[in-house]
C-alpha cells in the first residue's frame, strides 16, 4: 500500500517539475529579435499593363509595355507531364516559401511557390501540372488577383492569353498520353 502511494505521489509531482508558460520565455531562449521588419511591397500599378508573348514558345509574360515583367506563365515538360510554371517578379528572402493566391473568374486558388535565384536575384516561382483544377481562374475572362505575401497584390488585367497557354499545354499533355 505504501509503495502504491509513494509511486502516485511521485507522478503527482513529476508536472511540477516543469516551469509554465511565461512571457519572459523568449528571453530565456534567447530568439533572435530583428530592429524593424522588411518592408513589404507595395502594390504595382498594373494600369495599361497587359499579357504578351515571351522570348520563348510557351511563354507569356505581363507588365507594361518597355518595363520589367511583373508575373510570367510557361508550359515546361516535367517527369509527370506538362506542367504550368508562374513566376511572380518580385524581390524574395532567400530560400524563402509561400503561398500565391489568385483570386478571379468565380475561383479562389492557393499555390505554392518558393524563392528561386534567377540571374542573381531571388525570385517567386511554383508550378503545377497542366492538367490541374487550380489552373482554372486563370482560363476565364475577367480579371485575377494574385497576391504574395509581402511582395503586393497584382492585378491582373483580362485577356485571352493565359487561358490558350493553359490549354495548348493541356494539349501536350493529351498527345503525350497517346503515344504511351
Amino acid at each position: 500500500m505504501r509503495s502504491r502511494l509513494a509511486l502516485i505521489l511521485a507522478f503527482a509531482l513529476v508536472p511540477a517539475c516543469r516551469p509554465p508558460a511565461s512571457d519572459d520565455y523568449v528571453a530565456r531562449v534567447g530568439l533572435e529579435v530583428r530592429e524593424e521588419p522588411r518592408a513589404p511591397i507595395d502594390t504595382p500599378d498594373t494600369q495599361g499593363a497587359g499579357w504578351a508573348p515571351g522570348r520563348n514558345a510557351g511563354r507569356i509574360i505581363y507588365g507594361k509595355p518597355g518595363e520589367r515583367p511583373l508575373f510570367a506563365l510557361e508550359c515546361t515538360a516535367s517527369k509527370s507531364g506538362p506542367a504550368i510554371v508562374f513566376t511572380r517578379h518580385a524581390v524574395a528572402d532567400p530560400e524563402a516559401q509561400a503561398v500565391l493566391a489568385l483570386i478571379g473568374n468565380g475561383h479562389v486558388e492557393r499555390l505554392w511557390i518558393d524563392a528561386v535565384r534567377v540571374d542573381g536575384t531571388w525570385l517567386w516561382r511554383g508550378s503545377v501540372p497542366a492538367d490541374s483544377a487550380q489552373l482554372e481562374g486563370l482560363t476565364g475572362s475577367g480579371r485575377i488577383e494574385a497576391t504574395v505575401p509581402g511582395a503586393g497584390s497584382l492585378i491582373l488585367n483580362p485577356s485571352g492569353l493565359p487561358g490558350r497557354l493553359i490549354s495548348d499545354c493541356r494539349a501536350r499533355a493529351g498527345r503525350r498520353g497517346d503515344r504511351a
